[in-house]
């Protein structure tokens, strides 16, 4: 009988345990969605829709309109008053707005979308914390909201899901909350008094609701301004989250820091909390604005986030006793949640950085309402602490403009180009015939990071910069096989929907030695087919060859094949003046001639060569054209 008694307690505790997980659940999803689309992707979307400023200030106007108002209307709604029918609508909402979010849209259906985003959220986010017991249930509701947290962005963090396109994270966006609704309509609903508030350390000596927004808000100002101060800047971003490691473990970092900020909130209090959440985010964002310090800032600014994201969720219902949950829960969010992250995104935006004497104005609306007393010294010791860190760091040089070819080496990095480009002619081998004057493994070396590349699926790209002009290499990057049908390299038109495509192009460039385009254009002038190679020429087909490698810019009728975008690449074959290829000139001359800019273009014009081709392609080619005269 014990040991079946024991049986059951196991089985209805593992039963409670699954019972209150979609708590858990709920916190992930909602963070998840927020983090990822609301805040991320649905802006590279706009990016990608060529929605720029100041087209971009009301699309997301709307949405912090949407946020708000639905924020502080949703606890006076009387109709549909059932939590579990209001999380559900939440959800169904969130996601359909994400599935919209991936068609064509204008500026006034961006819009649109953007309110309904803001609409969505803001009724999920409000009926959620407001409700929380109902769905944690009575045991340790706290340490469910630090897990729902900490997963949440850990999920964010994943690399698969974070570089995915904007499209991919709508998609999971949208089944999340889909699969969040299905569990809103499934999962237990507690009585709304099964998880009391949890007074003690974690609400003692705090000051009034109104100061706890004002805190809240200086909270998610700082956090939003960094994330977008990093976001727009290749170096930071470089050196913050940009590559699997960077964003696994700062994953792992959100993680530790949102269990960490449950003990704190429990043995603490949420005063301690907030202030060292205040002191560890403000350095961190001063930290962004200087060179040697972005690591450390990489460290700082997912533990501060953390901190403060778990008490956001718990203190509405869990951190304070007394009623009005749903309108603490409702001004918390208008004001803090949605008002501090515009506020935030508009400092990014205009200043590019997070001042000092703004961190210093954030911890002295901590310090100014509190009594001092035994228990608020260490408090007052931490503040202290940041605002001297604050106050030495200010008088630094903020962080110079990135020139545009390093920002072009970051889009290179993030991209992947790596992947299928190297960056490194072997000396004494074909690789000088194809892509230029050899490397300097000595200039290699001193790159940070070097680039050599992991494998060469495409040309190299060592002196692709003596080879392939600007524009030719920004149409190449907005459609490959427009110049190159049988190229497997993915488009890139949404890069120049903003500055990257460009930063791109001026890095590509760069890339050549000093003086190699001369020398390649003294050894292609000395370039002859061989002998063996014109015999082979004659058993291929020059006018299939021509049509393969050639008609992306010609014709046979000395038209140009594209539109206005291709006029500057190139005129047709018959009106092309062709040193060596005049009609007058020895028929062996011409072949040469044009084989030699079938095979390696005209240095110093947008006319590309096919460097891949052999000579008795080149040839076949050139024969084919001479037969066009």
């Amino acid at each position: 009988m014990a040991e079946k008694s024991q049986g059951e307690s196991l089985a209805g505790g593992a039963d409670s345990v699954l019972a209150a997980l979609p708590g858990t659940l709920f916190v992930a999803i909602t963070y998840i969605y927020f983090l990822i689309f609301a805040q991320f992707g649905f802006l590279r979307r706009l990016a990608e829709l060529g929605l720029t400023q100041p087209m971009l200030r009301p699309v997301m106007a709307a949405m912090a309109l949407g946020g708000v108002g639905i924020s502080l209307l949703t606890p006076r709604l009387r109709r549909w008053s059932c939590p579990r029918l209001r999380l559900q609508f939440g959800f169904w909402g969130c996601g359909f707005a994400a599935v919209l979010s991936m068609l064509p849209l204008t500026p006034v259906l961006a819009a649109t979308v953007a309110a309904c985003i803001g609409l969505a959220l803001g009724l999920l986010t409000v009926t959620l914390v407001t409700h929380l017991p109902r769905w944690t249930g009575p045991g340790h509701p706290l340490w469910k909201v630090g897990w729902g947290t900490g997963l949440g962005y850990l999920v964010c963090n994943l690399p698969p899901l974070f570089q995915a396109s904007a499209s991919g994270i709508a998609a999971v966006a949208a089944l999340l909350c889909f699969a969040g609704a299905v569990l809103a309509r499934l999962s237990k609903l507690y009585p709304e008094a099964s998880a009391m508030p949890q007074v003690g350390p974690a609400s003692s000596g705090l000051p009034s609701f109104p100061w706890l927004v004002v805190w809240f808000t200086a909270l998610v100002w700082l956090d939003s301004a960094a994330f977008l101060i990093i976001q727009n800047s290749p170096v930071l971003k470089a050196g913050t989250w940009s590559g699997d490691l960077h964003l696994m473990r700062t994953g792992g970092l959100h993680l530790a820091a949102a269990l960490l900020a449950v003990w704190l909130l429990q043995r603490h209090g949420l005063r301690i909390t907030l202030s060292l959440a205040l002191g560890i985010l403000g350095l961190a964002c001063l930290a962004l604005a200087h060179p040697g310090m972005i690591g450390l800032a990489a460290l700082l600014y997912p533990v501060g986030v953390s901190f403060y994201s778990v008490a956001l969720v718990a203190t509405p219902a869990l951190l304070l006793a007394g009623p009005a949950v749903g309108r603490r829960a409702g001004a918390l969010y208008a004001v803090a949640g949605w008002m501090g992250s515009a506020l935030g995104i508009g400092m990014a935006q205009n200043l590019h950085h997070v001042p000092g004497w703004f961190v210093l104005a954030a911890c002295l609306l901590f310090v100014f309402p509190l009594r001092i007393s035994a228990s608020g010294y260490a408090q007052l010791a931490l503040i202290l602490v940041g605002m001297a860190v604050a106050w030495t760091l200010q008088r630094q040089p903020t962080l110079q403009p990135v020139p545009l070819v390093e920002q072009g080496r970051q889009v290179y990095i993030a991209e992947g180009c790596i992947h299928c480009h190297s960056q490194y002619v072997r000396p004494d081998s074909p690789d000088v015939a194809l892509w230029g004057p050899a490397s300097s493994l000595a200039e290699t070396r001193q790159q940070r990071p070097p680039l050599i590349g992991n494998r060469r699926q495409g040309p190299d790209l060592a002196q692709v910069g003596a080879r392939r002009t600007p524009l030719w290499l920004q149409l190449h990057l907005e459609d490959p096989r427009a110049l190159s049908p049988s190229s497997p390299m993915p488009s890139y038109p949404g890069l120049f929907s903003s500055s990257r495509g460009t930063a791109l192009v001026a890095y590509l460039s760069s890339l050549h030695a000093p003086g190699a385009a001369a020398q390649r254009a003294a050894w292609i002038r000395t370039w002859q087919p061989s002998a063996a190679a014109l015999v082979e020429s004659h058993r291929l087909d020059g006018s299939q060859l021509y049509g393969e490698f050639c008609t992306q810019c010609h014709s046979s009728s000395a038209d140009r094949r594209f539109g206005p975008q291709f006029a500057a690449l190139a005129a047709g074959p018959v009106s092309l003046p062709i040193p060596g290829a005049e009609p007058a000139a020895n028929p062996s001359l011409q072949l040469a001639a044009l084989a030699r800019i079938s095979k390696y273009g005209i240095p110093g014009t947008e006319m590309p060569g096919h460097e891949t081709l052999t000579d008795a392609e080149s040839l076949a080619i050139a024969a084919a054209i001479l037969r066009q005269r």
